[in-house]
């Protein structure tokens, strides 16, 4: 089938993202949210990011205004069954993508695909609770989307292969690599990303080092181009903790045990660059690590 129309159910940071790619690459896009005041941040937001890349003469000022008109706005989730994909990109809480799955489905169109954008939880287990498992799968972009060039697509169990090839299509429409992954937890960036950066806020939570020296440290010794920690608070602490539970829940092994520190930041409210305070305080000119 040929996807022309995408559903983006969330307009934060990951689903502000996916309407801009998908717009830029002349998909119609329906973006919605619960809340208007998101959805005109998120406008803004996008507007913001293309007028940037135009600026840096990646794209032109007609491909600006050309995407901008491409994406509408909705506060109405019903709405959204007349697309041809649907890419859910809500928090990461399964209760509450089964939720909008479950609201969603009597509206859809028979041949509507759904996805989600999750980057941890059960593909299948999500699918089970819809009418079309064949026509669900895991569509992971990475974040900041415009930036990132990699997407894992991941099948569930009952996923078939005109889902699995029309969702690929559409990476490649993007100019974005796909990475088929596995359903297992956390598939395999954030299988591999998340326990390290976990490793990193034990290792300040045991005193090896401070939040300066490990970042410091895996930049300049790892040639990693953001540390550990500071990675963490651009991705939300709360993401990271509900990543690790989901890895510690599913795999039950204890090396996937989130440290009690960073459940201490969640739990304080001190989520990253979104709150201004985690691992490093964001509310002065220049970040200064918290501990």
């Amino acid at each position: 089938m040929e996807i022309k129309s995408v559903g983006v159910i969330g307009a934060g940071q990951m689903g502000n993202g996916i309407a801009h790619v998908l717009a830029l690459a002349d998909y119609d896009v329906l973006l919605n949210d619960i809340s208007q005041d998101a959805l005109n941040a998120a406008i803004s937001t996008i507007e913001a990011n293309l007028s940037r890349q135009a600026s840096r003469r990646k794209i032109t000022e007609e491909a600006v205004s050309g995407a901008l008109k491409r994406i509408r706005t909705t506060l109405n989730l019903p709405d959204l069954g007349q697309t041809d994909l649907v890419i859910e990109a809500a928090t990461e809480r399964e209760t509450v993508k089964q939720a909008i799955f479950e609201d969603l489905q009597p509206h859809l169109q028979p041949h509507t695909i759904l996805t989600s954008n999750t980057s941890s939880i059960s593909i299948t287990r999500l699918a089970s609770r819809t009418d079309r498992p064949e026509k669900f799968m895991g569509f992971h972009f990475m974040n900041p989307v415009p930036v990132m060039q990699l997407v894992e697509l991941i099948r569930g169990i009952a996923t078939d292969e005109e889902t699995f090839s029309a969702c690929k299509t559409v990476v490649d429409k993007l100019g974005k690599t796909a990475a088929s992954a596995e359903d297992f937890p956390a598939f395999i960036v954030n299988r591999i990303l998340m326990p390290m950066i976990n490793e990193a806020v034990y290792t300040l939570y045991e005193g090896v080092g401070s939040v300066q020296s490990i970042d410091q440290s895996m930049k300049l010794g790892a040639n990693h181009p953001m540390g550990p920690l500071e990675l963490a608070d651009f991705i939300g602490l709360d993401t990271c903790l509900a990543i690790m539970n989901v890895l510690h829940d599913g795999l039950a092994d204890t090396k996937y045990r989130p440290c009690p520190l960073l459940t201490k930041y969640v739990e304080a409210g001190w989520l990253g660059r979104k709150t201004q305070r985690g691992f490093y305080d964001y509310r002065g000119d220049v970040p200064v690590p918290t501990r």
